[in-house]
């Protein structure tokens, strides 16, 4: 149930874009911070929270969780102005990070063996998927029929429920030996996305090669290099750098990032294009997308059957041939292009998807030592969260730069320039989906498990 709410918190929000931006009067650079506002806090503390969880319990923190989110989601209905909502949006992430990495933690230490647990991350991806489902549907009604503040009611009584069922069935459970807290790597991993995110989604308004563009980029870029520097150093880093050794765990991290990047993106434009280019109404555009988020439900289910049973490579091989055909006939968008034609385009994006999530876990912990999966799955679900935020922020923020002070008319063809960029995103997921389960890329996996092993031998024995 808490993924089912971030789940449909994701396309939820996508619907409601539009009439937010019409209630509040603001510009479509503001608005890009409703979604990046909640995606940048939540991946800045997904790696704290899960050692969070490791050190107080995960019952206890996934509570917590559940309460943040509740109270971040009435506050979004209650904001005044966007500055409110954005704010309330923050809450929203700091309670999204306590729920996804204690979710993961559940099913890793639950099904020890790799085609259960294979099958039970396909089962948490149709979950995800049914809420991305309901969410343009029930969003698009509660926008046209009780207005934008109601899509955050929805939370309200499913996080509450959650919390009882997790209070009567969820036992308490702690890491036997938790990691440190990191202080100074978490400062350093929310300035990185913070910095980065912010220079991106200014940049339009401030320029390109203005001066607080370049101090933010330019921040963000010094701040990424203390931080491997500084994790290197830590006897239990917040995010070890040690482990991008392994080309399927650095490769899934790159594959989450141009995948949701794709995601996202995909999200931001059409739900413009749909409801301010051709007309539609809020109803009527989750309807139009419907297919996509259909078929996401139906084949991340078939995702994990196939990557228990003949592993990670042909989900990856599906999902990049996916993606890359539907962003391809999304390149060609129109103000008369054909409503079969967004159909069929949802359809196979959706199919697309469906596929990628649950072989980015699998390729992620693949290899890693059992006491690392956790880690290693909690880098993977933070890498998601961070392909989501620049693909709003990257795709927007070019949008924006293209369009100008266009007309509605004239957005189609100012958001080329964005569906080339999920064209990009989706050919790296198709050579990282070969590329990241060849012999040569089992062997660096094998070789950075061993050095890790040898490492934690080495300061157990010093300790």
């Amino acid at each position: 149930m808490s993924l089912f709410i971030v789940g449909l918190d994701n396309t939820i929000v996508n619907v409601a874009l539009p009439s937010i931006q019409h209630d509040l009067q603001t510009d479509l650079s503001d608005l890009q911070w409703v979604i990046d506002a909640y995606l940048v806090v939540l991946a800045s503390l997904l790696m704290l929270s899960g050692s969070t969880g490791d050190r107080l319990g995960r019952k206890r923190t996934f509570q917590t969780g559940l309460v943040l989110f509740v109270i971040g989601s009435a506050l979004c209905s209650l904001a005044p102005t966007l500055g409110w909502l954005i704010a309330a949006r923050a809450i929203q992430g700091i309670g999204g990070s306590m729920l996804n990495p204690v979710a993961m933690a559940i099913i890793t230490n639950t099904f020890t063996d790799a085609r259960e647990r294979a099958r039970a991350i396909g089962v948490w991806g149709g979950v995800v998927g049914v809420s991305m489902a309901l969410g343009p549907v029930l969003g698009g009604g509660l926008v046209e029929w009780v207005g934008w503040r109601s899509i955050f009611w929805i939370n309200i009584p499913v996080g509450l429920v959650a919390c009882v069922l997790c209070a009567r069935f969820v036992p308490e459970s702690r890491a036997e030996h938790p990691r440190r807290i990191d202080p100074i790597g978490q400062v350093l991993v929310a300035g990185t996305l913070g910095l980065l995110t912010f220079g991106i989604i200014e940049a339009p308004r401030h320029g390109w090669t203005s001066a607080q563009t370049l101090a933010c980029l330019g921040g963000a870029a010094v701040a990424l290099v203390l931080l491997v520097a500084y994790e290197l150093r830590r006897r239990q880093p917040l995010i070890d750098p040690r482990f991008f050794r392994s080309a399927p765990f650095a490769g899934a991290a790159v594959i989450a990032i141009c995948g949701f990047s794709a995601l996202s993106g995909f999200l931001f434009l059409n739900t413009f294009y749909l409801q301010h280019s051709r007309g539609f109404s809020p109803l009527q555009a989750g309807l139009a997308t419907l297919p996509m988020a259909a078929m996401s439900a139906v084949c991340a289910p078939l995702s994990g059957r196939l990557l228990g049973r003949s592993g990670p490579r042909l989900p990856l091989l599906i999902a990049g041939a996916g993606l890359l055909a539907s962003t391809l006939m999304m390149t060609r968008l129109s103000m008369t292009t054909s409503h079969w034609t967004l159909y069929a385009t949802y359809l196979v994006f959706g199919i697309g998807f469906g596929f990628l999530n649950a072989p980015i876990t699998n390729t992620a912990v693949s290899g890693m030592p059992r006491s690392e999966a956790g880690v290693a799955a909690a880098i993977a679900s933070t890498s998601r969260q961070i392909g989501q935020s620049l693909g709003v922020a990257v795709i927007g923020s070019l949008v924006v730069t293209s369009a100008g002070a266009a007309a509605a008319a004239d957005f189609p063809q100012a958001s080329h320039v964005g569906w080339w960029v999920t064209v990009g995103c989706a050919c790296m997921v198709l050579l990282l989906g070969v590329v990241t389960t060849s012999r040569a890329a089992h062997r660096t996996a094998e070789t950075s498990a061993e050095r890790i092993l040898a490492r934690r031998a080495q300061q157990g024995a010093s300790a």
